[in-house]
């Protein structure tokens, strides 16, 4: 039987189940990424769109075109806290992304690709400086 995970947004409005394993994990340190976080990345689950299941309130989403590639990429977000929960990419499609600190325990995500930004970031080193506590 396959595994199922749960999550959801800060307030607890949305909620969400995934099950089996993803096609992917990534961490992205891309402008756009930055961005949508308001962080120094973004980490996210894919999964089979047919194994994610909205199980709370209704999504808000908010569609943008990259500048690079013209592919359009789908946010929705809990419209209460404002949470990015889910992502639908062009690129990928029949995907869902999970944005991973969205999960309840999101410690066995095994992320698999990390992409970065061609200009580099004070905030992409920063693990480097600084003792972790």
């Amino acid at each position: 039987m396959a595994e199922i995970r749960e999550g959801g947004c800060l307030c607890g409005t949305v909620r969400y189940r995934v099950k089996g394993n993803p096609v992917r994990a990534s961490a992205c340190h891309c402008t756009f990424c930055k961005r949508r976080t308001g962080s120094a990345l973004g980490m996210l689950v894919l999964f089979d769109e047919a194994n994610v299941e909205i199980t709370g309130g209704p999504l808000t989403t908010y569609e943008h075109r990259s500048d690079e590639s013209q592919r359009w990429i789908r946010m929705q977000f809990c419209p209460r806290c404002g949470t990015t929960v889910t992502l639908k990419l062009e690129r990928f499609p029949g995907a869902c992304g999970i944005s991973a600190g969205t999960l309840d325990d999101p410690s066995w995500v095994k992320i698999e690709r990390v992409i970065l930004d061609p200009i580099s970031s004070p905030l992409d080193d920063i693990s480097s400086r600084y003792r972790a506590i």
